[in-house]
């Protein structure tokens, strides 16, 4: 899959150890082999996305096998379908690399956070990471096949802007159960709000919608890795960190729901 100029976006070329454009912009492809396209126009903040102690726990609890049954249901929605791959907030590459291996595609793994697509580039050998916004995608028109979003921001125009006709699009989303134990450990009160697991994309169909729902245990360390993968990460209070801190096993239940889009 080409690349495009985050700042003009003009297609990039290879250069040695640089991609540079027609207009001269150049980025440096790093030694771990993925490259930063996040201009500092596009950042919100210094170092944006999940730290590289959130990125290690995240891939020390996916390879223990706990989430299994998502990969299987991501799998099975791409099957059939060709790619290229972009999966859109790809962590450390986890997910990606198992759709990818499963439908034979090429794969672009693209997240915000330097320290997941370096530690993605640094275990995934053979494709291409790259540090980048999903609001300004640098990816070119129709160049799609298989475009993942897991757990992650949904930008329907940028998502169908870069999909193919006859590409799809695959969406991860937690449903409203998803790790209530977990949540009634760090929580003094758990508040349930209304949430739409199944939402209408402008400019999209949606084909199917699949819930995966399943039990797992975590104990001792990857407790703690379990939390850093979350949005929980960023909301518990000291009270809450020492009731995790004081648990040495979690039996809980992932619970989310897999959409699969066309473009319209």
């Amino acid at each position: 899959m080409e690349l495009i100029c985050p700042i003009c976006q003009l297609p990039l070329a290879q250069e040695g150890r640089s991609l540079r454009c027609g207009r001269g912009h150049s980025f440096d492809v790093a030694r771990q082999g993925y490259v930063n396209l996040l201009p500092v126009q596009q950042k919100r903040s210094l170092h944006p996305g999940d730290t590289r102690e959130q990125v290690l726990s995240r891939r020390a609890f996916l390879e223990s096998g706990a989430y299994t049954p998502i990969v299987e249901a991501v799998c099975a929605a791409a099957a059939g379908h060709a790619g290229p791959i972009l999966d859109v907030g790809c962590g450390e590459g986890y997910y990606a690399v198992r759709v990818a291996n499963s439908i034979g595609a090429e794969l672009t793994g693209l997240d915000i956070s330097k320290e997941a697509v370096r530690c993605a580039a640094a275990r995934y050998k053979g494709h291409r990471w790259v540090c980048g916004t999903a609001a300004h995608l640098p990816i070119p028109d129709d160049s799609v096949g298989v475009l993942m979003s897991m757990f992650a921001l949904t930008m329907p125009a940028e998502f169908r802007r870069v999909l193919k006709k006859d590409g799809i699009f695959i969406q991860v989303l937690a449903a409203q159960d998803h790790l209530m134990g977990l949540k009634s450990i760090i929580y003094p009160e758990i508040l349930l709000k209304d949430k739409d697991s199944v939402p209408t994309l402008e400019g999209f169909e949606l084909i199917s919608s699949t819930p995966v729902r399943f039990e797992f245990t975590a104990e001792g360390e990857q407790i703690t890795n379990l939390l850093s993968m979350t949005p929980h990460f960023w909301r518990i209070s000291m009270d809450g960190a020492k009731r995790l801190k004081e648990t040495t096993t979690l039996t809980d239940t992932a619970s989310c729901v897999v959409n699969v889009y066309r473009p319209v």
